[in-house]
């Protein structure tokens, strides 16, 4: 069959901070994407502002890069798909891999293999690719080179990988300097027998397959990703499989239910370096983005009008954790932070407060994230929305906080499945590492979220790796004590395990809140009063309402306080008039470490200026009675 030498399609896989898009930057360099005088960011590819402030890759998005091969030969464009390590954007991993024809596996040199690398390389063992290791920041003091390659053989082994799959090239690499080589450098180092990433490049070139095409088959070309255009409106990023496409043409446009209608393409864009470019035609085997299908769709297909093929949908993994997201219903509702000043006032007219828009922005974010669903509730301003984390529904939220939502969310909850008339709930296979002084309190803190541990090994380094089999209820809220119980120096990561039998109750978290039982303006007389009693979550000054949470209790049950409390003023001299009792800083929590707070009767109400914990039921006596025909039953 005829085959596209000048073109090669490859994605780059790993965990979360394996240096993914620090290589692909290299690459982007070395490859001479850009003018001398340009003025390059680290982490280009990370262009959006979450992705930037939290150091993660969400969104995969593709660049091209033109390689000339030492030889002398034709130039060779090299499309690379960065592709998010975090298993809660795996709906983006499995978009990704459907673009290309083999991926680089990326490993930490020191840290090895983790969670989100086995979810990453399953995806690809499963669809068939092609794999190059490559064995990145080969230069951290503590790398432990020749360990990590094991640990990736047996990786392999423990997903079932064939024969051919197993021999796999293996590329040593220090992303940040931009250097790769074939031989294997000392514990460390920066690889001594090279300059750049030459070796790399010769890699890809070498090992992954060119497309294949059959040159009497109709035009097929596969949707994988969406972006929006000021001018243009909806793009539609995809995968040219047979045929050729072309500006101005006519083509057949097969919906996911089925039906074809022709439309034509009004606009055709190349991807070069991190710019779209015009282009006249794509053929086999290229990735280009198309405008003129206002309401198309990821997984749809364009085919020839008068032989219009489909190819298969694109399938995603099931949700595993849900909450509700619905409109502001607080007293502070459309207040702005404090309400006062023309700015501020300004700034309230753009807010989105209503049901409507809600709904509207949902809907909007269901046409670009294939791993996410909203469903229906009884109440006509709340929604369920389910995706594959936590990290993935907070990040959702943050999103719609800065365009000007304001939001009620509710405590995350599992996904459940009905099995042979069982409840099974999603279980997470977590993977900590701790100094060994803390492993006794990190066992403790698994014991009681119902976790089995599964494995545990000593580098004798001082640190333990420990893998637990846990229910992702148990994880719910467990990032923040994890933290605070090892010092902050233990690292977890957790990926879906598919599902068991239901655990049973769990209690996380053992204090109660410090609610608020009026409406008013925090005090420091009232804070000093009650810093006893628990941690404050509120400054001075700020605003609060009742049924707001101000703060953690000590004790395991709430309790209802009065934190407006004002000093009452006398014309008497006091001997202790003049001392000043110092306040404890309040404890802020971010949105993450809010939701993770959350119980059952509580939620979370986060506007453009503050995050705020309340209970559902906002008015005291009304909550009382509630809890007391709870316990009757």
């Amino acid at each position: 069959m005829p085959t596209r030498h000048d073109i090669r399609n490859v994605a780059i896989v790993a965990h979360v901070d394996h240096g993914k898009t620090t290589i692909v930057d290299a690459m982007l360099k070395q490859a001479g994407a850009f003018a001398a005088h340009q003025q390059l960011d680290d982490r280009m590819m990370d262009s959006n502002d979450l992705e930037r402030e939290k150091g993660i890759t969400i969104l995969a998005k593709n660049t091209a890069v033109k390689y000339h091969p030492k030889d002398g030969g034709a130039p060779i464009t090299i499309n690379i798909i960065d592709t998010p390590g975090h298993a809660d954007f795996g709906g983006e991993v499995e978009r990704g891999l459907s673009m290309v024809d083999a991926v680089v596996l990326l490993v930490d040199a020191s840290e090895g293999p983790l969670p989100q690398t086995r979810f990453v390389l399953r995806k690809a063992l499963q669809q068939r690719k092609p794999v190059i290791l490559c064995i990145n920041k080969t230069d951290r003091p503590d790398s432990r080179i020749d360990e990590v390659v094991n640990e990736t053989y047996d990786l392999f082994l423990d997903l079932d990988a064939d024969e051919d799959q197993i021999e796999f090239p293996i590329v040593y690499a220090c992303g940040r300097d931009g250097i790769a080589s074939l031989t294997k450098p000392e514990n460390g180092t920066v690889p001594a027998d090279s300059e750049n990433l030459e070796p790399f490049f010769s890699a890809i070139l070498e090992h992954v397959p060119a497309p294949v095409y059959d040159e009497e088959a109709p035009l097929q070309a596969h949707v994988t990703n969406l972006d929006a255009d000021n001018f243009l409106g909806r793009i539609a990023l995809l995968r040219v499989e047979q045929g050729e496409l072309r500006k101005g043409q006519t083509v057949a446009w097969i919906k996911r239910d089925g039906t074809i209608s022709n439309v034509r393409i009004t606009e055709l864009m190349m991807t070069e370096a991190l710019t779209r470019k015009p282009a006249e035609v794509a053929g086999p085997g290229d990735i280009c983005a198309v405008a003129g299908i206002p309401d198309i769709m990821i997984g749809e297909t364009l085919a020839e009008p008068e032989n219009p093929i489909a190819l298969p949908l694109i399938t995603v993994d099931q949700p595993a954790i849900s909450m509700t997201i619905g409109t502001n219903t607080s007293p502070l509702v459309g207040r702005g932070g404090t309400g006062k000043g023309a700015d501020a006032k300004s700034a309230v007219k753009q807010r989105k407060v209503t049901a409507r828009q809600v709904k509207d922005r949902l809907d909007r974010e269901l046409i670009g994230n294939v791993s996410l669903r909203v469903l229906d509730t009884e109440r006509p301003d709340a929604w369920e929305v389910q995706g594959r984390g936590e990290l993935a529904l907070a990040i959702l939220v943050e999103q719609m906080r800065r365009e000007g939502f304001e939001l009620t969310i509710g405590k995350p909850q599992v996904v459940t499945k009905e099995v042979d008339g069982k409840t099974h709930e999603p279980v997470e296979r977590l993977t900590v590492d701790v100094p060994e002084e803390h492993m006794g309190a990190v066992t403790q803190l698994m014991g009681v979220r119902k976790g089995r541990m599964d494995n545990m090994s000593n580098h004798g380094s001082g640190w333990v790796r420990m893998e637990f089999v846990v229910p992702s209820r148990g994880l719910i809220g467990f990032r923040t004590e994890f933290l605070t119980n090892t010092r902050g120096t233990g690292i977890a990561h957790s990926i879906h395990e598919g599902h068991e039998p239901w655990f049973g109750t769990l209690t996380t978290r053992n204090n109660g809140s410090l609610v608020a039982d009026r409406a008013g303006a925090v005090t420091a007389f009232a804070m000093t009063n009650l810093q006893e009693r628990g941690v404050l979550f509120t400054d001075p000054g700020t605003e609060v309402y009742e049924g707001m949470i101000v703060g953690e209790n000590s004790r395991s049950d709430d309790m209802d306080v009065n934190i407006t409390k004002e000093k009452k003023l006398t014309n008497m001299r006091s001997a202790s008039a003049d001392s000043f009792e110092a306040i404890v800083p309040p404890r802020k929590l971010s949105l993450e470490q809010s939701l993770e707070f959350c119980r059952d009767d509580e939620c979370v109400e986060v506007t453009p200026e503050a995050v705020r914990i309340r209970k559902v039921i906002l008015d005291q006596n009304a909550r009382g009675r509630a809890s007391s025909r709870a316990k009757n039953g």
